[in-house]
């Protein structure tokens, strides 16, 4: 088994660009219906960075019935993974790419009115445009970024509008939430207010015998993330995002399935303060994500003071 990794080292996806931008080609946009408007602020789309692509299909269709599949109509290094029929993500060939070490890692993207503008106020704000605004065709305009704390993160100008937000909860196995493990959670309040039209609320989280500092970043009267103190000094900053599971039965199946499929365990199922289970997973990349039950009727604002 690989050495597993949360997050690779910022600096090398500049050579990246979520794999697209060196060939030129368009890709799907990322909704597949939409009003046209955009929603600055909300995540919209996540893409994977894999060194090891075949046994990254295997291992997220044995989980989930994740289906990767690959863009018609040339040679390029993107899949589209689709669940249940619905676009949710993207993954790129890292063996593709002129990186010179392993930057297998997911990369959560959050849209953007003006990419231009938000890539301004992220350099203004002590962040970092590894790859400035580059066109993806139909999906929109796309920069790769660093936060003022080195995180990792993408702004997209989407063509044709950004998803609307749903009433209905993600099904099991979609992507359920994102949050920012960081050194400094009102430097980085600083950082996204000024690159978003964030606001945000404090709450503090029971986490043993102390209290974890907690913000909850909302826009559009939504939540859409979430900054949380890192739960290890030894850990990088990092964006980390959650699936949903519908429940421990579910979770406890998911898990024991995940080291034969060839992944890692990182994190075992742990109970949340305020109900739940959370459990953190790496594929056969080495790139990490976190598993949460979710109960189909809990209120998000409720579901978020457990984290």
């Amino acid at each position: 088994m690989k050495k597993v990794r949360l997050i690779a080292i910022a600096g090398l996806v500049a050579a990246v660009s979520l794999a697209c931008t060196a060939t030129r080609f368009s890709i799907p946009p990322v909704a597949q219906t939409s009003d046209g408007a955009r929603l600055p602020g909300k995540v919209i789309w996540h893409d994977l960075l894999s060194d090891t692509p075949e046994q990254t299909r295997a291992f997220y269709g044995g989980l989930f019935g994740w289906e990767f599949r690959a863009i018609p109509g040339g040679n390029i290094n993107y899949e589209v993974i689709y669940h249940r029929g619905e676009a949710i993500g993207g993954m790129v060939d890292q063996n593709r790419l002129p990186a010179t070490a392993d930057i297998s890692q997911w990369v959560a993207v959050f849209s953007v009115a003006d990419v231009e503008k938000a890539a301004a106020a992220v350099r203004s704000s002590g962040g970092t445009v590894l790859t400035p605004p580059t066109s993806l065709g139909e999906r929109g305009r796309i920069a790769v970024v660093t936060d003022s704390q080195g995180a990792v993160l993408a702004l997209l100008e989407t063509a044709g509008g950004d998803p609307a937000d749903a009433g209905d909860l993600p099904g099991s196995g979609e992507f359920l939430w994102n949050e920012l493990w960081v050194g400094n959670v009102d430097k980085a309040r600083d950082f996204y207010s000024s690159v978003f039209p964030f606001s945000g609320e404090e709450r503090s989280l029971p986490e043993g015998d102390s209290a974890v500092e907690y913000l909850v970043l909302q826009s559009a009267g939504r939540p859409r993330a979430g900054i949380r103190t890192k739960p290890g000094d030894d850990l990088p900053t990092a964006w980390i995002s959650y699936l949903r599971v519908a429940d421990q039965q579910e979770l406890d199946d998911i898990l024991s399935k995940v080291e034969a499929l060839g992944g890692n365990v990182l994190v075992p199922a742990t109970p949340r303060p305020a109900g739940g289970m959370v459990a953190m997973i790496a594929g056969p990349s080495g790139a990490g994500i976190a598993l949460q039950t979710w109960p189909p009727r809990q209120d998000v604002a409720q579901q978020e003071e457990g984290r």
